[in-house]
């Protein structure tokens, strides 16, 4: 049986939209309330979005850990405020807050501890049977960028993976509602992470499961180009459009814009073009 999530033949990749409900993200969120939250996801809609993926604690490196009252107070009322039509992520790692968002009408998890930080979350999904994105990091974010190291980032990756759908299944997850993420600025180097875009795949040829690609904004981006945060969007776009070369099912992006399909097919093009220079 195909997983939903796989890129249709002939189809443009889905394309999920970064809601952040924190306001120490590492690029934007900055606390806004949840009008502005419901506005700004109009607007990602309207550039295209399938997916609009809720946050309420930030991932970034060395962030902090937030309680459970106050990631369910960032993002069960946004959830709740959305239009009951579109389809809803929670970025979570903790077991409570994907079943009280559930509840609320998300139907995909998005753990970047791959439902390995909380004991519970294993049941929450399988309970629920809704869709879950395994992502892989190095550490915590806490610690994940203080010394990364790898003998081999992409075989170790794809052990992980194996594992970790392993656990799934053994709870009672179906293997179709798995998505795979190679944790793209979790817990990699540059090196890391341009070696797993340039052969991811390789993951998605051995687990025949969907592939999300969340390489948004990521520092790796500046070190390339020397750009700072504020203005990564081309780089971004950049590197959706190799991901998706080498076939990537979805990307998670901040910005729509550059990743309407039409924008991305024609970078697409470019990198084609380049390829057999």
């Amino acid at each position: 049986m195909t997983a939903r999530w796989h890129r249709k033949k002939g189809q443009p990749t889905w394309l999920m939209g970064v809601l952040n409900c924190t306001p120490d993200s590492f690029s934007d969120g900055a606390g806004l309330s949840v009008s502005e939250l419901v506005c700004k996801t109009e607007v990602m809609l309207s550039q295209g979005a399938d997916i609009i993926d809720v946050g309420g604690e930030s991932t970034r490196p060395n962030a902090e850990p937030v309680s459970l009252e106050e990631e369910l107070a960032r993002v069960i009322p946004v959830i709740q405020a959305l239009p009951n039509d579109i389809v809803i992520s929670i970025d979570t790692m903790k077991a409570e807050v994907m079943r009280q968002a559930i509840e609320a009408g998300a139907s995909l998890v998005n753990d970047v501890s791959a439902l390995t930080f909380d004991r519970d979350s294993l049941a929450v999904v399988a309970k629920s049977g809704v869709d879950v994105c395994l992502m892989h990091m190095q550490g915590t974010p806490e610690t994940m960028q203080q010394a990364p190291k790898y003998v081999n980032v992409l075989a170790e990756v794809i052990q992980f993976f194996e594992r970790r759908i392993d656990a799934c299944l053994a709870a009672g997850i179906k293997r179709t509602s798995i998505i795979l993420d190679p944790g793209i600025g979790f817990g990699k180097n540059l090196e890391d992470n341009l070696t797993l875009i340039a052969n991811i795949d390789q993951i998605k040829r051995k687990f025949a499961l969907p592939v999300l690609l969340g390489a948004s904004r990521k520092s790796f981006l500046g070190k390339i180009t020397g750009s700072d945060i504020h203005h990564r969007e081309v780089e971004t776009a950049v590197a959706s459009a190799i991901g998706v070369f080498n076939g990537v099912d979805m990307v998670r992006v901040h910005d729509c814009t550059l990743h309407h399909p039409m924008m991305v097919a024609a970078k697409l093009a470019d990198y084609r073009q380049l390829s057999v220079c």
